[in-house]
């Protein structure tokens, strides 16, 4: 069943609801100690358990507390009560206030002015942007735009209590540079949930936050002298022939340090069984970052053995990282890793997330809503004549790429219908016209659909995305498209120039040892040839002149001493070729000669270009297509099309539609797959999607292909 977005979002925002009258609703923050029940605590703060569960989910179901625990507290036993809020901030006062109020009594129409933006309506109107969003769904999909009218709600007034966390509990932290919020909940050893609560004015759509963005935190334990003693050491029985050294490989405490905290050991040294207290390393707080740690949050039943052995990591490493592991595993719980760690995952935005077999992971009992709209120009073809219908598609470059994209999508679907998931297809022609999709937007499968690939055009494209936006349905843009217009429910499925230009870039670091760089570039492309310079400072350039002889100015800067990494970027033909050959003339026992581009397009692939040239300059280069090997796909494709074998655009077809296919088998909705599921490899394309809110989900995989022997293959990174 689809569910929209926002209210997924809404699911994890710890604000609480009330009906009648409006107030400010304050909160505090418990550290579990030993022996400690829900029950307990609930007496102890005058509210009840189910308050306190609301606040923590982590908690939901679990017999015995664990102590370190750090739970919010609602102050005021109205807080299980349930109802729509809005949370604003007070103007009279710098510090955070918590204002939850009741339904609006009434809206204004207020036409957008040019400047206008949400935190500003939500600062001249005191109302918060999501009040506005949330009344003007379209806003949930597009920006705001000059000329648009919106609703406003309005508000019974209040006054606003003063801050509810402004007792000795919490501190104000300002975000340092590369910190994320995973980093921060796991240095503060809080859940996200928590952290939300705490912080009302984060987004609840993404997981961004700035460097210098102050924060409220609860302090973190031992900044005070009352549980300094406990919370400063740990203790530790010696084994046999355990030496100081060897406890500070493992604990990081030296052995002035753990003589300091025990004097029979200063008297009587270490000995087997003594109990001593090994010191722990308080966090640098400008260490726990992206550039130090990835992070991993625990899961439901997950234990030391099963995480251990998905992390790659061994119990006393997390144990380093992770005091509060002492207390046992929580759910919720953000853990630290070192940044080299390895194991079955990827890293996705500094979090790891694991790698789902979709195959074994699909919920067959569902039956999603595909809708393919593309642009196969039936308009324009008549049918009923064979080769004058022939004669028009070859023509026609819109109408062949959707036959294409379509006949991979027709074996994707074959594909999936044998695994047993049925899918409800509807195709629809919009004729590359905008005019024509705005009428198939009207259709009732288009309403109901839990995906739509396509259109091509991007106009099209984005009237489709404007239109179904509020009912966040997401949209899979086949082929390159770019709008002026920020579309949060697209899925970009073609890899940025950016994407392809540092994945290049990170393939030659990892392999570069002492390789002489060159970059050859004509003057259209100066800016990515600053780029180029930008990465490998020491690199050595050429500007292209079609009007003088360049082959001396091109032997200049290749060395006999060490390989020629040479990077050739240009859009003339004739030109790239000239280059290719004198590189090709120039190798020789001495001189060794490899080439490279970061975007090869179409210029490296015409005729006027030699390949025997470019296999022996072991041509490389970044692609969004991997091999067109022959392989199940294929099989199952020249099977069904009387052993006709697909082009690109066909393997885009099935690759494009059996994922978006088995992530709505997964999760029965795009965009929260998108959360879970690290990249995914098919016949020729893969797919690893990044949010990036507002502007959409865009397509972050990319390979290394290389010409070797005549041949095109395929460079494992």
């Amino acid at each position: 069943m689809k569910k929209p977005i926002f209210k997924n979002y809404l699911t994890i925002v710890f604000v609480m609801l009330f009906s009648v009258t409006a107030f400010a609703q304050k909160f505090t923050t418990h550290s579990v100690k030993k022996g400690e029940t829900l029950e307990g605590i609930s007496q102890q703060y005058k509210v009840t358990p189910e308050s306190i569960v609301a606040l923590n989910r982590e908690i939901k179901g679990l017999s015995e507390l664990k102590s370190s625990t750090i739970l919010v507290i609602p102050l005021d036993a109205k807080a299980s009560e349930v109802k729509d809020v809005v949370v604003t901030k007070s103007k009279s006062s710098s510090e955070n206030v918590i204002v939850v109020q009741e339904e609006p009594t009434g809206f204004e129409t207020y036409k957008v002015k040019k400047k206008d933006n949400l935190y500003r309506l939500s600062e001249k109107f005191n109302v918060s942007q999501d009040a506005i969003k949330r009344y003007n769904k379209e806003l949930y999909s597009v920006q705001l735009k000059k000329g648009m009218y919106i609703k406003i709600p309005k508000y019974k007034k209040i006054i606003a209590e003063e801050n509810p966390f402004d007792s000795g509990d919490f501190e104000n932290y300002t975000v340092k540079p590369k910190e994320t919020r995973w980093s921060i909940v796991s240095k503060y050893g809080i859940t996200m949930d928590s952290l939300l609560v705490l912080n009302p004015d984060l987004s609840h759509e993404n997981t961004y936050v700035a460097a210098g963005q102050v924060l409220l935190l609860p302090k973190l334990a031992g900044s005070s002298t009352e549980n300094q003693t406990t919370q400063l050491y740990t203790s530790y029985v010696v084994p046999a022939k355990k030496g100081f050294y060897s406890l500070e490989k493992e604990f990081g405490a030296t052995e002035a340090e753990i003589k300091a905290l025990n004097p029979e050991v200063k008297e009587r040294g270490l000995q087997e069984g003594m109990e001593i207290r090994i010191p722990k390393k308080k966090a640098d707080p400008t260490a726990v970052n992206t550039d130090n740690f990835i992070f991993y949050e625990v899961k439901k039943g997950e234990t030391e053995y099963s995480l251990t052995r998905k992390l790659g990591v061994k119990y006393k490493e997390l144990l380093a990282l992770n005091p509060d592991l002492e207390s046992g595993f929580k759910t919720g719980m953000v853990l630290k890793l070192p940044k080299n760690s390895e194991g079955d995952f990827e890293v996705k935005n500094s979090l790891v997330i694991e790698n789902v077999n979709l195959i074994n992971s699909m919920n067959l009992s569902t039956k999603p809503n595909l809708v393919l709209m593309l642009p196969f120009r039936l308009d324009l073809i008549d049918v009923n004549q064979k080769e004058a219908a022939v004669n028009s598609i070859n023509k026609r470059k819109d109408a062949n790429y959707s036959l294409g994209l379509y006949s991979g999508a027709l074996v994707a679907i074959d594909s999936i219908n044998k695994l047993g998931l049925s899918v409800n297809v509807s195709v629809l022609d919009n004729e590359k016209s905008v005019s024509k999709t705005k009428q198939l937007l009207m259709n009732s499968a288009v309403k109901n659909a839990d995906v739509i690939i396509g259109p091509l055009d991007a106009a099209s494209l984005q009237e489709v995305a404007v239109r179904v936006g509020a009912k966040q349905i997401p949209v899979v843009a086949p082929l390159p498209a770019k709008t002026d217009v920020s579309l949060s429910n697209v899925f970009y499925s073609i890899p940025s120039d950016e994407v392809l230009r540092n994945h290049i870039f990170s393939f030659i670091k990892e392999n570069r040892t002492t390789q002489n760089i060159v970059v050859i570039n004509d003057a259209a492309h100066a800016t990515v040839k600053n780029l180029i310079v930008q990465e490998f400072p020491d690199a050595k350039s050429l500007l292209l002149d079609e009007k003088f002889a360049m082959k001396n100015k091109i032997l200049a800067l290749l060395s006999s001493k060490e390989e020629n990494w040479v990077f050739l970027e240009s859009d003339m033909q004739n030109t790239v070729n000239s280059v290719v050959s004198v590189l090709n003339a120039s190798i020789n026992d001495r001189i060794k000669i490899r080439l490279f581009t970061t975007n090869k397009g179409k210029t490296f692939d015409g005729d006027k270009i030699n390949h025997t040239h470019l296999s022996n300059l072991s041509f490389t280069y970044p692609s969004i297509e991997g091999d067109e090997k022959y392989d199940s796909f294929e099989k199952a494709y020249k099977r069904k099309f009387s052993g006709k074998t697909p082009d690109k655009f066909a393997r885009r077809g099935f690759d494009l539609t059996f994922d978006v296919l088995l992530k709505l088998a997964f999760k029965q909705d795009l965009f929260e797959a998108s959360k879970f599921v690290g990249e995914t490899t098919y016949s020729a394309n893969k797919f690893d999607y990044q949010n990036k809110g507002a502007s959409g989900f865009y397509n972050n995989s990319s390979y290394i292909m290389a010409y070797d022997n005549m041949w095109i293959k395929e460079i494992k990174d």
